[in-house]
């Protein structure tokens, strides 16, 4: 017995198409794919999760990270691509801070699933 199939073949249609009627469109999912991709390394979310308390330059970012000042910021252009930091210029500083608060929630969200997941087992 398969624990990740039915055991009989049974198709809800009404199922299917109510489901199909709430899914985004082909290019939505792509780009919230995309988006989850450049959440799912250990350095940017560590970077996303550092920038929730206050903006940081690629500097302090590589610091904390413990990686060079251009890995860092091949990392910040990726995550402003992705739209989900921007940065401002303070003379010759370039500061990069989250681009709204739904970034930190989709964090938190997982997290907060992670934490329940550990306490059940």
């Amino acid at each position: 017995m398969n624990q990740d199939r039915c055991e009989r073949r049974m198709i809800h249609q009404d199922w299917v198409e109510e489901a199909r009627e709430i899914l985004p469109n082909a290019h939505v999912i792509k780009q919230m794919v995309d988006m989850l991709k450049a959440i799912a390394d250990p350095g940017r979310l560590q970077i996303l999760m550092a920038l929730n308390v206050r903006e940081m330059c690629v500097c302090d970012l590589a610091a904390l990270l413990g990686v060079s000042e251009s890995a860092a910021s091949h990392q910040m252009r990726l995550l402003r691509h992705m739209n989900l930091v921007q940065n401002r210029r303070e003379g010759q500083m370039l500061y990069y801070r989250l681009i709204d608060e739904h970034v930190m929630e989709m964090i938190e969200v997982a997290e907060n699933h992670v934490a329940e997941l550990a306490v059940s087992e």
